[in-house]
């Protein structure tokens, strides 16, 4: 059983890995961690994770840009590549579902889209990603297709913007269950409400947090029909 003193040392070396996008102190980490019997899913998300919740902040204060953060993520995929495996699906990860991504219509900016992607998978999400410039019926065809819990329109223009109201209104008229997330430079949690979506993310760390409260809240209801 690890300390908590040398838990907290791993966690802080896996979050100071990721933040400074280095590789080798993030492979070091991850293989620490699993030597010492540190649980997988603890290290990725209060250890990988964490950290990528920094670069998120980073990120929204200008102090790193777009370089920077594909850094940090490539430093996390390395961390994550070794963690994952180990990843024990039990209690801990019983909130994680699917979801579907994709960049509306129009729309060929996909660099945020994939980093929630990645902070997905990471987590233990299973993602359909539909791509980049995705026709608003192929959300609805996807969801169907799949039974996912959520779906993930993003935008980064406020023309291609406008297909996420559309694109809301064809998954709930489909499925009222279904839980809709919208995200994107040009969008904001006011946007969100107004057009039913069920939830807004201004960056990917955001967007896992805000998915995994959505899986526990439609978990509970199932729980209790």
């Amino acid at each position: 059983m690890v300390s908590e003193e040398r838990d907290s040392e791993i966690m802080a070396r896996l979050q100071k890995g990721v933040i400074e996008f280095d590789e080798d102190l993030v492979r070091e980490a991850s293989h620490e961690a699993l030597e010492e019997g540190v649980d997988a899913y603890h290290a990725i998300m209060d250890g990988l994770a964490a950290g990528m919740d920094v670069v998120g902040e980073l990120f929204s204060s200008k102090e790193y840009f777009v370089p920077e953060v594909l850094m940090c993520a490539d430093a996390l995929n390395v961390g994550s590549d070794i963690l994952r495996p180990h990843v024990v699906r039990g209690e801990k990860s019983r909130v994680v579902g699917e979801v579907v991504i994709g960049t509306v219509e129009g729309d060929v900016h996909d660099i945020g889209k994939n980093l929630v992607k990645m902070m997905f998978e990471i987590a233990g999400f299973t993602v359909h990603d539909l791509g980049r410039d995705v026709p608003l019926d192929q959300f609805v065809e996807e969801q169907t297709r799949t039974d996912s819990d959520i779906v993930c329109l993003s935008a980064m223009m406020t023309t291609t913007m406008l297909g996420m109201k559309t694109a809301i209104e064809k998954l709930k008229a489909k499925n009222p269950d279904v839980k809709i997330m919208i995200g994107g430079a040009p969008v904001s949690a006011e946007i969100a409400a107004k057009w039913g979506a069920d939830g807004y993310a201004p960056d990917a760390p955001n967007a896992l947090q805000e998915a995994l409260n959505m899986i526990k809240g439609l978990r509970e209801l199932e729980s209790q029909g």
